[in-house]
């Protein structure tokens, strides 16, 4: 075994006085809140925006969908669980009735009173259409209208479409933490 090191950033961001209600769904697309009958549904969507990803070095279970189920599990089962900072976003193909899920986040109101987005994922080819933006500022609003007023996440480093977007939402690094994780020499 080796242990590799993945540095990320914990980014922060005051919420008083933001206006996170203002946002434009490129057509076709919808917003879907929480619903427990949709867990299984946030983790297969995170599997399928996460594989094959860097995230899934540094997280090996959003590399597979086993890991990615009981992770949805875990955390809508955690006692800070915040459904109204925990969406989806379905893609409705012109002139069809059926919808496709494509983006997911997740939100927990930490033991300090913090919001923390727990994964933002959006499948790979949904990706450019600014969904990522609109999954992150309903999760903010969720936060704001349960009176959180700051709120932070992890993301990692070399992820710099991420930081970008999250830079634009407001988020500030805050520091910088490293992520251990053991590695089976093949």
């Amino acid at each position: 075994m080796s242990l590799n090191y993945f540095k990320r950033f914990r980014m922060e961001i005051d919420l008083t006085g933001r206006d996170f209600s203002r946002f434009a769904l490129p057509s076709g697309y919808r917003l879907v809140a929480w619903d427990p009958g949709l867990v299984d549904l946030h983790g297969e969507i995170k599997y399928l925006s996460f594989r094959g990803e860097l995230d899934s070095n540094v997280f090996p279970c959003l590399g597979e969908l086993t890991g990615c189920l009981r992770l949805m599990n875990e955390i809508s089962q955690k006692p800070g669980f915040m459904p109204g900072a925990t969406w989806l976003i379905a893609h409705v193909p012109a002139g069809q009735q059926q919808y496709d899920y494509c983006g997911t986040i997740q939100g927990v109101c930490d033991r300090t009173g913090m919001g923390a987005i727990q994964n933002l994922g959006v499948l790979l080819e949904h990706r450019c259409h600014g969904l990522g933006a609109i999954l992150m500022q309903k999760a903010l609003e969720g936060f704001q209208r349960a009176g959180i007023r700051q709120a932070f996440l992890e993301v990692t480093a070399q992820n710099e479409g991420a930081i970008r977007l999250y830079r634009r939402l407001g988020f500030r690094k805050a520091r910088t933490v490293y992520k251990v994780v053991e590695v089976a020499y093949s």
